[in-house]
C-alpha cells in the first residue's frame, strides 16, 4: 500500500514544466491550495490528509503544504494529478457563476 503525494506546484499555472506543474497548460489553474486538491480528490473517490507543513523540494523555503493520497496503488501518479487538475478547475468554474 504505497501512498502517493500531490503537491500545488504540479497543478500551478504560473510553473512551467521544469519548475514542476506537471499537467497541460489549458487544465493548470492558478496557484491552486491542498484544500482544493482535497476537494477533487474527495470527489474522484480517493481518500486524502492535508499534510500542511511541508515544501515541495524545487522550492524548500516556501510552504504550501502537499496532499497524501492513501489507497492509490490501483492508479498511476499521472493520471490522479491529471483528474485532479480538470476537478479544481471545474471547482473553480462553478465557483465563479
Amino acid at each position: 500500500m504505497v501512498d502517493k503525494l500531490i503537491y500545488p506546484a504540479y497543478l500551478d499555472s504560473q510553473k512551467t514544466r521544469m519548475e514542476g506543474r506537471r499537467v497541460p497548460g489549458d487544465i493548470a489553474v492558478e496557484n491552486p491550495t491542498v484544500v482544493e486538491i482535497e476537494l477533487a480528490l474527495n470527489k474522484i473517490g480517493y481518500s486524502s490528509e492535508i499534510e500542511q507543513d511541508k515544501s515541495y523540494s524545487r522550492q524548500p523555503w516556501v510552504r504550501t503544504g502537499r496532499v497524501r493520497v492513501k489507497n492509490s496503488s490501483d492508479s498511476a501518479k499521472n493520471d490522479i494529478v491529471q483528474a485532479v487538475a480538470a476537478y479544481v478547475k471545474a471547482i473553480r468554474n462553478e465557483a465563479n457563476r
